[in-house]
């Protein structure tokens, strides 16, 4: 993410920017009434978009009797939040933790009617990097402050007696320290490959992409840390299910349906969204990487690699009480020490008290 796309998404908090937006999307909505609005998708170039996609490319919203527009892609998730928030687009995906910072940090009404997927993830480094107490003193790369990835590798570093920081560029990093930066996820193979990075925790293709690239090689999957953790959520505001409670439903359904095609076709789920994905691979890492990317990747989902438990395991609704726990990690996490300064927004390290257990169980 960009200073700039921080900045953005920072002010959302504050009525200056936020409210032109919410105004923006409450005509957007008044332009269309009853059923009728089409369901605009709004995405990442990630796995974790593979049920929107499946069900846009399946016609399964034309199936509940929706219209559709193409989906749009967005590259960073400050991008994609202010898109929602405005109304350009009204259903996206988003990192489970972010959903709870819109919800309640900017007082955006909306609702998690889905999760996406569980597990998915992985932690990508640098080939000379065996073990996770390899990354002290060095630079890792997460999606979002507020994301399942960052909490997972922080859990990480704790229990490998390393601490995570933030750091100015050029600033000295402490042999028990690692220094976590944010990069929007199509950045973070070219920033491996530049040594800018020894590692990179991110849903697929982009762990497979560096490995089909050699540039780096994949060290732990998220599913390791902690089993069937949710990733991504399907989010639609509180406006749209309350004005339109048949357009969410039928909305969920498809999407429903499209996770339930997904988990049964495994060996079909990546030519669904493939052509959404090629654009930036091919942008990023050359014409061929988003179809290898993908082919790469299905051995895992089927099992042939890792296990299928590491895998892309689409799941509409598991455990309930998941914010719980996300909620106890955050609040009860120190700031990061930021040359004497204190940045809120980022913990220094997750809490060890949840061992990986598998939450609402």
């Amino acid at each position: 993410m960009t200073r700039r796309d921080f900045l953005r998404l920072s002010a959302l908090t504050g009525a200056g920017l936020a409210v032109p937006m919410l105004r923006a999307g409450d005509a957007m909505a008044q332009a269309a009434k009853g059923d009728d609005v089409p369901v605009r998708i709004g995405y990442l170039p990630i796995t974790d978009a593979t049920p929107l996609l499946v069900a846009h490319a399946r016609k399964l919203f034309e199936a509940e009797g929706l219209r559709t527009e193409a989906p749009r892609l967005f590259r960073s998730w400050a991008q994609i939040v202010e898109a929602f928030v405005s109304g350009q687009v009204n259903v996206i995906h988003l990192l489970s933790p972010t959903t709870l910072w819109v919800r309640y940090g900017t007082n955006f009404p909306a609702k998690v009617v889905a999760w996406n997927h569980m597990n998915g993830s992985a932690l990508t480094v640098a080939h000379d990097i065996n073990t996770v107490t390899d990354l002290g003193g060095k630079t890792v790369a997460i999606p979002f402050w507020y994301s399942i990835h960052n909490i997972l590798l922080q859990k990480l570093l704790v229990a490998n007696g390393l601490t995570a920081v933030t750091r100015p560029r050029g600033s000295s990093i402490a042999a028990n320290e690692v220094n976590l930066i944010v990069l929007p996820p199509a950045e973070m193979v070219s920033a491996l490959a530049g040594k800018g990075i020894a590692g990179f925790i991110v849903a697929d293709p982009f762990n497979a992409a560096a490995e089909i690239n050699k540039v780096g090689k994949v060290l732990r999957f998220s599913g390791d840390v902690w089993k069937d953790h949710a990733c991504c959520v399907t989010f639609l505001s509180e406006r749209d299910i309350a004005e339109r409670p048949q357009w969410a439903l039928r909305v969920t359904n498809a999407i429903v349906k499209a996770q339930l095609w997904t988990a049964q076709q495994p060996a079909r789920r990546g030519q669904a969204t493939c052509r959404q994905w090629r654009q930036p691979l091919h942008a990023a890492h050359g014409r061929g990487a988003g179809e290898g990317a993908v082919r790469h990747r299905l051995q895992d989902l089927r099992g042939q690699r890792r296990g299928p438990q590491h895998g892309l395991a689409p799941a509409p609704h598991r455990f309930p009480a998941l914010p719980l726990p996300v909620l106890h990690r955050r609040a009860g996490a120190q700031p990061a020490h930021h040359q004497g300064r204190r940045r809120c927004e980022f913990p220094r390290q997750a809490r060890p008290s949840l061992r990986g257990a598998r939450p609402g169980r």
